[in-house]
């Protein structure tokens, strides 16, 4: 098949997955609560299942829970080409994040379908779990695992706020699967994605076309002063961890904005004990996330840090202890794949720029293992990981658009 300039996705069609989909935890404010592994989580699920049986895939879950729909290749023992995202939410989520990648890639499949494509490769859409992170930490635990970054074991044993494990909570919604995490070859990745930032739109682009995952590094860090009386300590004489937590945001703040543009930084929570409104502050956790594309540059951003918290405490006469909880390099994605994502962009003459992702995505662990690649749509005034986060149907559509472009390039057209 030449002439692929009818080859589209039904647009109307995604939209309304989208917004069925957007039931099945959804907020008063229009938003989604649709946290892993939830009983909503277990909803969303089973109806993906069942959109994916009627478009005649063979559904498997591995031991993680990740869920492969799989759309069978003329040969069907070559590696598959795995499009997908997540579908689990942050509390206070929208409908798009994450949600946008797993049904965009079913739209590719239903599409191909239609237009009665056969592909030589295999196709499969996936469903990674616990992406966000919002109830187990670390975020990408599931995809973590099937790149060999994590062990299964490791990711059985995170628990949430209630204490409940990961491992056990796969197996009370009925979605710890009997099939082998990874250890199996892919022929590629693609991830359609929301942009999460204001990029695309402020500067009038249909499509993002992602070279890279920033690089990220997560520390929690404890201070120890003294708490004591609000109205009978001198000023002079306190030790205020608050105070000194205070400092090291300012720090946090400034180290980010010397490495702007793409350096970003930010202290996210910040919880002081003993929390009493006449108590000088004796201790505060806190927790600090660098990006930056360049490792070195991050490296820099990390002796900076280093540095700073050990000069503030100095001089406060206060303590602290700080501990890298979180790290993973930059990630480049496969030039071949990228330029996949490229073509397809133009040969539907979609505006186009290349973008560095600041979020973190499964893509990135994919990238590990496979040749992998992303596809960004803009997203109203970059709100995301909020309940007003919003997109346009026409830039769901021309992010399917270009997904199965560039799926079709990987998995060949079958003649």
């Amino acid at each position: 098949m030449s002439d692929l300039s009818n080859v589209r996705v039904n647009g109307a069609r995604l939209w309304d997955s989208l917004m069925e989909m957007a039931k099945i935890g959804g907020t008063p404010k229009g938003g989604c609560k649709r946290l892993t592994l939830t009983d909503v989580d277990k909803q969303g699920r089973e109806l993906f299942r069942t959109w994916c049986e009627a478009a005649g895939c063979t559904v498997t879950v591995d031991e993680m829970g990740n869920m492969f729909a799989r759309r069978a290749g003329e040969d069907d023992s070559l590696p598959p080409v795995i499009l997908g995202s997540h579908l689990d939410t942050q509390p206070t989520g929208g409908k798009f994040d994450g949600v946008l990648g797993v049904l965009g890639a079913l739209e590719v499949v239903r599409s191909l379908n239609d237009l009665k494509i056969k592909t030589r490769y295999p196709i499969e859409v996936a469903n990674w779990t616990n992406e966000e992170g919002s109830r187990y930490a670390p975020a990408m635990v599931s995809s973590g695992v099937f790149a060999g970054v994590y062990t299964k074991e490791f990711a059985y044993s995170r628990v949430d706020q209630e204490g409940k494990s990961l491992g056990d909570e796969l197996a009370r919604i009925g979605f710890k699967g009997d099939e082998p995490v990874g250890g199996r070859p892919v022929h590629a990745y693609f991830e359609l994605h929301i942009e999460q930032g204001p990029i695309l739109e402020a500067e009038g682009y249909d499509v993002g076309i992602v070279t890279h995952g920033q690089g990220q590094r997560w520390y929690e860090i404890r201070l120890t002063g003294f708490e004591s009386h609000a109205g009978s300590t001198p000023m002079p004489r306190r030790k205020d961890a608050l105070l000194g937590a205070a400092r090291i945001v300012e720090l946090v703040n400034k180290i980010g904005l010397s490495k702007a543009p793409l350096g970003v930084s930010t202290v996210g929570m910040l919880n002081p004990y003993p929390y009493s409104r006449n108590v000088i502050p004796g201790e505060v956790f806190m927790t600090v996330d660098f990006r930056h594309p360049i490792d070195a540059t991050l490296s820099e951003m990390d002796a900076a840090l280093k540095a700073g918290v050990v000069d503030i405490t100095r001089a406060m006469g206060i303590t602290y202890d700080l501990t890298q909880v979180f790290y993973y390099e930059p990630v480049p994605f496969d030039p071949a794949c990228v330029e996949a994502v490229r073509r397809g962009a133009e040969r539907f003459g979609y505006s186009h720029r290349d973008i560095v992702s600041g979020a973190g995505h499964d893509a990135c662990y994919m990238a590990r293992i496979t040749p992998t690649s992303m596809i960004f749509t803009p997203c109203v005034d970059g709100v995301s990981h909020n309940e007003s986060e919003d997109i346009k149907q026409e830039w769901s559509t021309a992010g399917a658009n270009v997904l199965m472009h560039a799926a079709l390039e990987k998995a060949e057209i079958a003649s």
